[in-house]
C-alpha cells in the first residue's frame, strides 16, 4: 500500500483520535512527526536492524527519568515511519490501527508504562 504524505497525515490523524483521551492527553508537549523511514543513525543508536525497521520511536527523556532541576532541553517527539507501516499493512484500516498502536506504544515509553498495563487498555 502506498499513500501520498497528506493522505498518509489524515491517516495519522484519524488513528490518533481513536486513542482513548486519557491517553491522548498526554500527547499535550510531544511532537508527532512523519518521516519516509528511519535515518541510518535512528537505526544505530537503537541498536536496530535496517532488514525490519521499526514503526515508530519516542525520541526524548521518560517522564520517570526527569528531574526538576534538570528539565530536557528539546521537546518530546514520536517519529511515525511511513514506509515500514505501509509495507506491512494491506488496507487503509489495518494502517490506522498499526498507527494507533504505535502512537500508544511510544506514549507509553514517554510514561513509563509496562507492556502488562498497555495489553489491559487493549494495546498488545
Amino acid at each position: 500500500m502506498k499513500l501520498s504524505g497528506k493522505e498518509f497525515d489524515r491517516a495519522v490523524k484519524r488513528a490518533i483520535d481513536r486513542i482513548p483521551e486519557e491517553i491522548r492527553l498526554r500527547l499535550d508537549n510531544i511532537v508527532i512527526s512523519v518521516q519516509p523511514r528511519p535515518s541510518r543513525t535512528i537505526i544505530r543508536e537503537l541498536a536496530l536492524s535496517s532488514d525490519d525497521p521499526p514503526f515508530g520511536v519516542y525520541w526524548g527523556i521518560s517522564l520517570p527519568e526527569r528531574s526538576e532541576t534538570n528539565p530536557p532541553l528539546f521537546p518530546d517527539t514520536i517519529l511515525i515511519f511511513q514506509e515500514p507501516l505501509e509495507n506491512a499493512c494491506q488496507s487503509l484500516a489495518e494502517l490506522e490501527e498499526e498507527i494507533e498502536i504505535t502512537v500508544v506504544h511510544e506514549i507509553a515509553h514517554f510514561l513509563g508504562m509496562t507492556e502488562e498495563q498497555l495489553a489491559a487498555l487493549g494495546y498488545e
